[in-house]
């Protein structure tokens, strides 16, 4: 095949998609922005509002406007948002630190936990996805993803104070519904028992109440699942059913030691 057909076969294919990826590096940007302005504080807000809002003018004008919103309008409401998101995101480094003993200071929290950083891209995203934004909160997610290891879809909601310890591998789907003073760690999924397209309006992700704890590798799958409050979830756990109240679930495991004497001996 000639260069020319090559590249009018490459011009054909992309046709089928409109996309610009200018709105995903934009949006990073954007997001990143409104991080460092609500926690750095040698960033004023005052004078970096104004270019914040610009930068979301110019996102704005790169997706379809939400049927009978102005980007405006939904600018206009985040602002009014943002003062309770970081009272709420102030209660999350808080519980960070009061409850991990190698955190040795709030700001330690905020400039270097993965965890807390992707509870804040989850908040700020899920006002967009709110107001039914299209794609933005998601790449805002997805952006936090890349970052972090952690993967929270906007749709999900979540209350607060909210603890995600190391976070590697966690996945928390669009449906999840978590209370308030939950802890998370490392490789928990909260995700749908079953997967297809005709379920997108259905809640499929797991319920989790207040006071909850899930340790490091558990698995909780289903839009009826129900964690209840003051319960304790083990490691490597895989639960498709509800538990109650003030429960303790673990896993047995046969773990056997021998030594190389042992070995030897035989």
């Amino acid at each position: 095949m000639s260069i020319d057909k090559i590249i009018q076969s490459i011009r054909n294919n992309k046709q089928n998609h409109l996309v610009d990826f200018r709105l995903k590096s934009k949006t990073e940007e954007f997001c990143n922005d409104l991080f460092h302005i609500l926690f750095d504080s040698k960033i004023s807000v005052s004078e970096n509002i104004n270019a914040l809002a610009e930068s979301f003018r110019d996102i704005s004008t790169m997706v379809k406007e939400p049927k009978g919103l102005s980007f405006e309008l939904i600018w206009k409401k985040f602002m009014v948002s943002l003062p309770d998101l970081l009272q709420q995101l102030n209660q999350d480094a808080k519980c960070i630190y009061l409850h991990d003993p190698a955190a040795k200071s709030v700001e330690e929290v905020i400039l270097a936990y993965p965890g807390f950083f992707a509870i804040a891209v989850y908040r700020l995203s899920r006002e967009f996805h709110l107001q039914r934004m299209p794609l933005v909160p998601r790449m805002m997610s997805e952006y936090a993803h890349r970052l972090t290891g952690i993967d929270i879809h906007p749709g999900a909601s979540i209350g607060s104070p909210f603890f995600i310890d190391h976070g590697t591998g966690v996945v928390i789907g669009e449906s999840t519904i978590i209370k308030n003073k939950v802890k998370i760690y490392q490789g928990v999924t909260l995700g749908a028992l079953q997967v297809s397209k005709d379920m997108k309006d259905q809640k499929r992700h797991p319920t989790v109440e207040d006071n909850v704890t899930i340790y490091a590798g558990s698995t909780i799958l289903g839009g009826e699942t129900i964690i209840g409050k003051n319960s304790t979830i083990g490691g490597n756990v895989w639960l498709t059913k509800s538990v109650p109240e003030n429960s303790i679930v673990y896993q047995i495991t046969d773990t056997k030691l021998k030594t190389k004497t042992d070995h030897a001996d035989k």
